[in-house]
């Protein structure tokens, strides 16, 4: 994995103070070789802007007093997308511990080692180090390297040569270094106890008269590259020893140059085991210390790295101490990083509760797709739609979306296999890696189940109706809408003389007064009540699951209410049939004991059984007629005289009932109709006689002849009638009326009905 996706810089070294073994100042490009080769490490890591070079005590550029004091004092200059900024790198440091006989550094880009010696820096220039020389000798001697590849000697070379070659030889006041990046030709590559490891064996040598001045200098290095195993460990491994003439003693670990102690270390979580003379380090990837950074390739994925130090302490045979370091930047492989949701959705609150966790610091939440509509990040203060967002303790976040079930966003459909309706809601997240705004999308689909309930109307009273209103729901198609026990229909309301108008978004019902469906009750001559109700049945199963009934008050000048059960409401006005509209003295139907129940002025309230008050029956072969009159005058009449030949004006009132609704006729003096009778009002004005048999046929309109012609009016008023069972009916002519003989049977035929 390049690093350098992520930072890409030019680093450059302005030199302030040159080295004790003077380096001329000025500008230097920090480039992978010359780093290599001065001592240097540049790192970059995934935190945006972080660069670290790290610089070894011996580097090129650090002022060196008396291998004590070490002083950094550069200017960094870097260029980042064309723009150059300028850094002031100034530090001095002292070793925490006293110098080893032996040092040896094992770098990210390089070897080092440095051993303690008599041999210190001459006073005149040393760019190849020709003219070292004995402490104890004036004489100039010539210094020469050999190296040891797999036990075969090379040619020595002299430090000049040695140093084109990218090699560096050093003398300090006590120290002389060596250091090589790794990969050069004079360096091999081997396993050791299972973990391969890079090896420079350098022989340093003078030769003075008879006397021959050799050193040693050897660095042994793991090139081990971690592994990344499943249970969250990246696993790192040295020998444990470097040579069978050393062997371990102590081994401490840690992260970023930091050394731990091993009780703080296995408090971290770190596990150092041996295995085959070898040293296993373990480290978690949540590890204190340790770089994490979210990836998108196809998916959502995270890498993790660690900047580790580990320094081995090891003791050789005769008993000379040497201390080994260990810079390595170890990096996992890309791995998963999945976010999850998780339905926490309560029914009960109709409204879902999505849970979206395991967030990454790093990625952030900007937008949602909810059902294909597109939303960003955060909501507007007028959405019906909130979320929410909590950090974690481990080092992410979540966020709760919450969407009502009601909204129209929300897709709803009913389930045939659960008898319930269906809401779902699709939901794809789109949330990006920071700082490179990287997009990754996460779906989910989530869906809840709610109990299905009737339809519910919206009712509202007119003067001249009630109005039913049914805003349209998925799960409407359950249900069946009827007027008793007739399926509410754009063909029964046109025949019954509603007003319907039904699309996919509402269904409107206005149902004119008088029509058919209404129950009529409190009949007073201020007004009545009415009743509409509609139900709502089940599909499949034709019960009755609701219903939605509406009572309202009415006035009106004059009504007829046939009923089912047999009774005839009427509510005249007879000035109608009174050309001076003068008030009468006295009413009551054919029975003259049969009078109103309320009187006001010249309107009459009567309220009787369709087969008392002397009533007329005529029926054939599809009707049955009921038929009486009022009579009224000015003066009081004789009670004791026939109504029928004294009265000059009355008003005839009829109810017409078809023979194939009847259940009952008379039978016991009950009767009992499938649906309600039709009614007439007649004003007439004319003479009295025949008035047992009128034959007048209802109109619909006001007819007005001459002054001496007779003036008629007829009032047609159906009415409400509820469920009946359709049960046989009985003919007139078969009936036990009680009358003392059987009635003709005819096309029609007439029966004066009086008190039962």
């Amino acid at each position: 994995m390049a690093l350098g996706s992520y930072l890409s810089v030019t680093l450059l070294l302005s030199v302030l103070a040159a080295a004790k073994c003077d380096i001329p100042n000025g500008v230097y490009p920090i480039t992978e070789q010359y780093a290599a080769e001065c001592g240097y490490t540049v790192s970059v890591f995934p935190q945006p802007g972080h660069v670290e070079l790290r610089a070894s005590y011996f580097s090129c550029h650090t002022d060196n007093k008396d291998d004590e004091v070490f002083t950094f004092n550069f200017n960094l200059v870097a260029t980042h997308d064309g723009q150059k900024e300028t850094y002031a790198l100034n530090k001095t440091c002292s070793p925490s511990l006293p110098w080893s006989p032996k040092e040896s550094t094992c770098e990210v880009n390089y070897m080092e080692v440095s051993v303690r010696s008599e041999i210190t820096c001459p006073s005149e220039t040393k760019d190849d180090l020709s003219a070292l020389k004995l402490a104890h000798s004036s004489t100039t001697s010539d210094w020469q390297v050999m190296f040891l590849i797999e036990g075969e000697q090379s040619l020595p070379r002299n430090l000049s040569e040695a140093r084109k070659q990218g090699y560096l030889f050093d003398l300090t006041d006590g120290r002389l270094v060596f250091r090589a990046p790794y990969g050069q030709p004079d360096s091999y590559s081997t396993m050791m106890n299972g973990v391969p490891v890079e090896v420079v064996y350098a022989t340093l040598f003078s030769r003075q008269n008879w006397v021959v001045l050799m050193v040693d200098l050897v660095a042994t290095c793991s090139l081990h590259k971690g592994l990344y195993d499943d249970s969250g460990y990246m696993v790192w491994g040295i020998p444990m020893s470097p040579s069978p003439s050393f062997h371990n003693t102590n081994v401490r670990i840690g992260l970023n140059g930091e050394l731990l102690e091993q009780s703080a270390a296995e408090e971290r979580g770190y596990i150092m085991e041996t295995y085959n003379s070898t040293i296993h380090i373990s480290i978690p990837n949540n590890a204190e210390g340790g770089y994490r950074k979210s990836f998108v390739t196809a998916d959502l994925h995270e890498f993790y790295m660690f900047n580790l130090y580990l320094e081995q302490i090891l003791v050789a045979d005769n008993n000379v101490e040497a201390r080994l370091g260990f810079h390595r930047m170890l990096t996992t492989p890309l791995l998963p990083r999945p976010v999850f949701t998780e339905n926490r959705t309560v029914v009960g609150e109709h409204m879902f509760t999505v849970y979206l966790g395991d967030v990454p610091e790093d990625v952030e939440l900007v937008a949602v797709q909810l059902n294909g509509h597109d939303f960003a990040l955060p909501f507007s203060n007028t959405s019906t739609y909130t979320i929410s967002t909590v950090a974690q303790p481990n080092n992410t976040h979540s966020y709760t979306l919450k969407v009502p079930f009601d909204d129209p966003v929300i897709m709803q459909q009913f389930s045939k296999e659960d008898a319930a309706m269906q809401h779902q809601l699709n939901i794809n997240y789109t949330l990006t890696v920071q700082p490179e705004n990287d997009p990754y999308y996460h779906f989910t689909s989530v869906t809840a189940l709610t109990d299905v309930s009737p339809p519910t109307f919206d009712t509202v009273c007119s003067e001249s109706g009630i109005s039913f209103r049914l805003d349209r729901r998925p799960s409407d198609h359950l249900w069946d809408i009827s007027i008793g026990s007739d399926l509410l229909t754009p063909e029964l309301a046109k025949q019954r003389g509603y007003i319907m108008s039904n699309d996919s978004q509402s269904l409107l019902l206005e149902v004119p007064l008088f029509t058919e469906g209404y129950e009529y009750k409190e009949f007073t001559l201020k007004g009545f009540f009415g009743t509409f109700e509609i139900l709502v049945r089940d599909h499949g199963t034709a019960e009755v699951q609701s219903s939605a009934a509406k009572t309202c008050p009415f006035s009106t000048t004059e009504l007829i209410v046939c009923s089912t059960d047999g009774r005839m409401t009427v509510v005249a006005d007879l000035s109608l049939a009174i050309p001076s509209g003068e008030i009468p003295a006295r009413v009551n139907l054919i029975d003259k004991y049969c009078g109103p129940k309320e009187v006001n002025g010249t309107r009459a309230l009567f309220s009787f059984p369709l087969n008392t008050c002397g009533s007329i029956v005529t029926f054939d072969k599809e009707n049955v007629k009921y038929q009486n009159e009022i009579f009224y005058s000015k003066e009081f009449l004789n009670m004791s005289k026939q109504v029928s030949g004294n009265a000059t004006e009355r008003v005839i009132v009829q109810c017409t009932y078809p023979l194939a609704g009847l259940n009952r006729l008379f039978k016991v003096y009950r009767f009992e109709s499938d649906i309600t009778g039709i009614g007439h009002i007649i004003h007439n004005t004319h003479s009295t006689e025949g008035l047992q048999s009128p034959t007048i046929k209802p109109t619909a309109a006001v007819e007005t002849t001459s002054a001496t012609a007779t003036t008629k009016r007829f009032i047609k008023r159906p009415a409400f009638h509820p469920p009946a069972h359709y049960i046989r009916v009985y003919g007139v002519y078969n009936s036990p009326f009680g009358l003392g003989k059987r009635a003709k049977r005819s096309s029609q035929s007439k029966v004066n009905v009086g008190i039962m």
